[in-house]
């Protein structure tokens, strides 16, 4: 598999889930692992650029595929704006979430770059945060809409 632009080769055990090969043979520890029940989105990366709940699908189905962790948003040494919206409006607390936001937010401003609240509310309703209330969250999504080039725009 192709994972945040490089390839990767390894044996896998048949049920090792995908989470557990990003985190535990790639050591790419961005992406967090909560609850093995795709309940609360914190493992969420994409699979050929669909987000993912990673905890549900085994490591050998990612067999010559195209993944994209929370370490792939940075680019060139520079924030994501997802990232820098996460930053400017606090949009984090504990952090963990936040990987499996990021990468939702993302995919969403690639799909539907100016989205509504109920749009983001949306796309985010398959995670969840149990410090912020989202209100935050909602808010770096926006930022990072608004901010198409990130905090230089």
């Amino acid at each position: 598999m192709t994972v945040n632009g490089t390839e990767y080769t390894r044996d896998v055990e048949p049920r090792m889930l995908l989470i557990h090969f990003i985190r535990d043979e790639l050591e790419l520890t961005g992406s967090h692992w909560g609850c093995d029940t795709s309940n609360c989105g914190a493992c969420v990366l994409w699979l050929d650029g669909t987000p993912l709940k990673s905890c549900t699908a085994l490591a050998a189905m990612a067999n010559g595929r195209d993944i994209r962790t929370v370490e792939g948003l940075e680019r060139g040494g520079e924030l994501d704006p997802v990232q820098q919206g996460f930053i400017a409006c606090h949009g984090l607390q504990c952090g963990f979430c936040t990987p499996g936001m990021l990468m939702t937010a993302r995919w969403l401003i690639d799909h539907h770059p100016h989205p509504t609240e109920a749009e983001i509310r949306e796309a985010i309703s398959g995670q969840i945060c149990r410090c912020t209330g989202y209100e935050n969250i909602v808010r770096s999504v926006r930022w990072a809409a608004e901010h198409p080039s990130g905090a230089a725009s």
